[in-house]
């Protein structure tokens, strides 16, 4: 009996977190000044407006094809969303699990059931090797939902200019083989508008916190 009773408090506590979450978000939205609140900044400055506005570069669209064949344009598909994206190769043994599982556990399950908030993104560095079927196998791992995450192949130049130029990465191929491609644990958060919010080490817990953090407070961000 006192069994039961244990379980029944821990689950409607655990019900109780789950409603009262959202709401204190919007408490502390009204509640607090705006200026107050530490929204997450613009990055990637290109310069002055003629109103003295600070310009910021805009993401530019890429089209690329995802695990399940689909040909997709990220700006045009996924309209109104925003984008939190990692770059990897299949062969990785070092980096790259490790980043996709933490993406996974700690973001992938917080958001998975508000798709129209962000969508998530995983772009290989490593096309030539990582067919849609590699990227599929690599996907069905770590038990991604293909109408939330799209994993990412497609033409090589087009990917490591959208990465450089667009998102700013310091990414870099290979004369060598997939073994030694530089890749890199930042993970991007990119909004509806095509702003960079945010940079994070996807191997630090703290980081992922912050980037959840971001993620909704940018949801309620007013245009």
């Amino acid at each position: 009996m006192k069994e039961n009773n244990k379980h029944s408090k821990k689950l409607l506590l655990s019900i109780t977190v789950a409603l009262l979450l959202p709401l204190s978000f919007y408490i502390i939205a009204k509640v607090l000044k705006k200026d107050k609140l530490a929204m997450p900044r613009y990055y990637n400055y290109e310069s002055i407006g003629q109103n003295k506005d600070t310009l910021f570069h805009k993401v530019s669209d890429v089209h690329l094809v995802n695990q399940m064949g689909d040909s997709v344009s990220l700006n045009v598909d996924l309209k109104g969303k925003m984008l939190l994206v990692e770059v990897l190769f299949t062969n990785c043994q070092t980096v790259c699990p490790t980043l996709t599982n933490n993406i996974s556990y700690f973001l992938h399950k917080a958001f998975k059931k508000n798709d129209t908030t962000v969508h998530f993104v995983s772009i290989t560095i490593d096309p030539e090797n990582d067919s849609v079927s590699a990227l599929k196998r690599y996907s069905q791992g770590y038990k991604v939902n293909p109408d939330h995450w799209w994993f990412l192949t497609g033409d090589r130049s087009s990917i490591y200019n959208y990465l450089r130029n667009e998102l700013k990465l310091n990414v870099n191929p290979s004369n060598t083989g997939a073994e030694q491609l530089d890749h890199t644990p930042t993970i991007v958060l990119v909004d509806k508008n095509r702003f960079v919010r945010g940079y994070y080490n996807g191997l630090d817990t703290f980081a992922l916190k912050k980037c959840a953090d971001d993620i909704g407070l940018i949801s309620m961000q007013k245009k």
